[in-house]
C-alpha cells in the first residue's frame, strides 16, 4: 500500500487567557468566587483590593509621605496601555440599598444531632436533665424542628424510661436547646423558628418591627396582606419593605446548614441574585456584598514603570524580573476583567430570565411559570447556550418569599390540542394531583394517566408520562397499590 502525503487546513478556535478565566468564573457561585478572589490576591502580587490601597494611602498620610502619583497616571511601558488601569478598577455597590444577608454558615461533617448533643456539655445539667435533653434532641428532625409535641414526649419518657416528667419541665429544657446553634433549631413551627433567629440578631428598630410582625401578624405576612399590616401597625411602606428584607434573609430550615445521617457537610445557601417585587415593580441585584473591588497594585505598577524607564541599562537579572512582573500584571488584568465580565454575564442572564418569567416573579405562583429552555435565554442575551448552562448551574435567586435554584425556572415546552405552548411543569402538577387523588386500591397506570392528560387537552405520549412520573419520584402503579 502506497503512503500518501497531503496537507490539510484546519481552523482551530483557541481560547484566550481572558476567555478561559471568564468560563471558569461563570461556573462558580458567589461563595466560590469569593474564595477564588482571595486565592488570586494571595498568589499574584500585582492584584489587590481597593480597600488595601486606601489603607496604604492612610499610612502614607500619617507618615507625611503621601505619594502624588495616582493610579490613573501609571504607564506600564510596552506591557499595559495608558487606559488599562482605570478600566480594570471594579466597584461593586455595597450601600444601604442592598439587602442585609444574615448568614448562619456551618461547615461540619457531624450530624445535626451530634452537633446539638455536644452543646449540651455547655449546660450545667444533672443526670436526669441530660437524659431529657438527649431525648428532646432525638426528636428534632433533619430540618431542625421538634415535630413531636411535648406531651407525647412526656408520655414516651414515662413508658420507656419510667421517668415522670411534665410538659412544663420539658419546655424549660427545650428553651435551653433553642439557644444552641444553628439559630432557630428546636422550633416547633416556622413562626417560632423565625422568632428565635430574629431575637438572636442585634436589636434595633427594623428587627423589633420584624419580631412584632411575626408575633402578631404572622398569618397576614404569609398571605401577603401587606396593606393590612401597614394599616394596623401604623408603619410606612418603606418600613415594611425593610422588615420583609430582614425576614426573608432568615433560614426556614436551620437544620439544613449541617450534615445529617443522609447528607453531610451541607453548606448554607447564599443566593447569587436578589429579585424583589414591591408594588409590582421588580428589581434585580447581584449579591456582591462580599466580593471586593479589585485593581492593579500601585506599588507593583510603579516598579514596572521604573524598569521600563531604564530598558537600555537593564542587566540580565533585571530583564528576568521585568518578564516575571509583566506576566503577573497580564494575569492580574485578565483576572480583573474576567470578574467584571462574569458580573455582566450573570446580570444579563438573570434579567432575561425575569423578563421571560415575569408573571411568576410578580405572583410567585408556580402555575405562572412559562416553558423556558436554555436556548430561549441565550437568544435574549446573545450568549452561547453553553454560557447560559454554566450560569444556571449551582446558582440561586432569592425572592420575596424564598430561595430558588436557577434551574427551577427552566422547563420543556409542550402543546395543548389548541396549539398553545405550556410548561412541562404544568403537566407534572396535573400528573401529581391525579395520582394523589387516585383510588389506592386501583392506582392509575401510565396508560390511564396518559388518557387523562389527553382528555384534558395535553398532547403527550405514554413514554413521556412515564419519564415525568419518574422525575417526580413516583413509583409505578403496582407499587402504589394498597389494600
Amino acid at each position: 500500500m502506497a503512503l500518501k502525503q497531503q496537507q490539510e487546513l484546519k481552523q482551530l478556535q483557541r481560547l484566550s487567557p481572558l476567555q478561559m478565566q471568564v468560563i471558569k468564573l461563570i461556573e462558580l457561585n458567589n461563595v466560590e468566587v469569593e474564595e477564588r478572589i482571595k486565592q488570586e490576591i494571595e498568589d499574584n502580587p500585582a492584584i489587590e483590593t481597593a480597600d488595601a490601597e486606601l489603607s496604604r494611602d492612610d499610612n502614607y498620610e500619617d507618615s507625611g509621605s503621601a505619594n502624588d502619583l495616582t493610579q490613573e497616571d501609571i504607564i506600564l511601558g510596552d506591557y499595559l496601555s495608558d487606559d488599562d488601569v482605570p478600566d480594570y478598577r471594579l466597584n461593586f455597590s455595597s450601600g444601604k440599598s442592598e439587602p442585609d444577608f444574615t448568614e448562619f454558615s456551618y461547615f461540619d461533617d457531624k450530624s445535626l444531632h451530634d452537633h446539638l448533643l455536644e452543646q449540651t456539655g455547655l449546660l450545667d445539667l444533672d443526670e436526669n436533665k441530660q437524659i431529657l435533653a438527649e431525648y428532646i434532641i432525638g426528636n428534632i428532625d433533619e430540618n431542625g424542628y421538634l415535630q413531636r409535641d411535648l406531651l407525647s414526649i412526656s408520655n414516651d419518657l414515662l413508658f420507656q424510661q419510667q421517668m415522670d416528667v411534665s410538659s412544663l419541665q420539658l419546655e424549660d429544657i427545650l428553651y435551653e436547646i433553642q439557644d444552641f446553634d444553628p439559630p432557630g433549631v428546636g422550633a416547633r413551627d416556622l413562626q417560632e423558628c423565625l422568632l428565635l433567629q430574629l431575637k438572636r440578631l442585634k436589636q434595633g428598630y427594623e428587627t423589633d418591627l420584624a419580631i412584632k410582625v411575626i408575633e402578631e401578624y404572622f398569618d397576614e405576612f404569609t398571605k401577603k396582606h401587606y396593606d393590612k399590616i401597614i394599616r394596623q401597625m401604623g408603619i410606612s411602606q418603606d418600613d415594611l419593605k425593610d422588615v420583609i428584607e430582614e425576614i426573608v434573609s432568615l433560614n426556614p430550615k436551620p437544620g439544613n446548614t449541617l450534615g445529617d445521617s443522609m447528607q453531610t457537610a451541607m453548606n448554607t445557601i447564599t443566593p447569587d441574585f436578589i429579585v424583589e417585587n414591591y408594588n409590582n415593580v421588580i428589581t434585580i441585584q447581584l449579591n456582591n456584598s462580599n466580593i471586593p473591588s479589585l485593581q492593579l497594585n500601585r506599588n507593583f505598577a510603579e516598579m514596572i514603570k521604573g524598569f521600563s524607564d531604564n530598558k537600555t541599562s537593564m542587566s540580565a537579572d533585571d530583564k528576568q524580573a521585568m518578564l516575571f512582573m509583566k506576566q503577573k500584571a497580564d494575569s492580574a488584568k485578565w483576572f480583573i476583567d474576567a470578574v467584571k465580565q462574569r458580573q455582566n454575564t450573570l446580570q444579563r442572564t438573570m434579567e432575561a430570565i425575569v423578563n421571560i418569567q415575569y408573571d411568576f416573579f410578580i405572583t410567585e405562583d408556580e402555575t405562572m411559570l412559562k416553558p423556558m429552555i436554555l436556548k430561549d435565554v441565550a437568544e435574549r442575551t446573545g450568549f452561547d447556550i453553553s454560557t447560559i448552562s454554566r450560569v444556571s448551574n449551582s446558582k440561586y435567586v432569592q425572592t420575596n418569599t424564598g430561595i430558588y435554584p436557577l434551574k427551577y425556572f427552566f422547563s420543556e415546552a409542550m402543546q395543548t390540542t389548541d396549539g398553545e405552548d405550556i410548561s412541562s411543569r404544568e403537566v407534572k402538577m396535573i400528573l401529581k394531583e391525579s395520582i394523589e387523588n387516585e383510588d389506592s386500591s386501583k392506582p392509575l397506570t401510565d396508560d390511564l394517566l396518559t388518557k387523562i392528560l389527553n382528555e384534558k387537552g395535553y398532547v403527550i405520549a405514554r413514554r413521556t408520562v412515564a419519564k415525568y412520573r419518574e422525575q417526580l419520584n413516583i413509583p409505578v402503579a403496582r407499587l402504589r397499590k394498597k389494600l
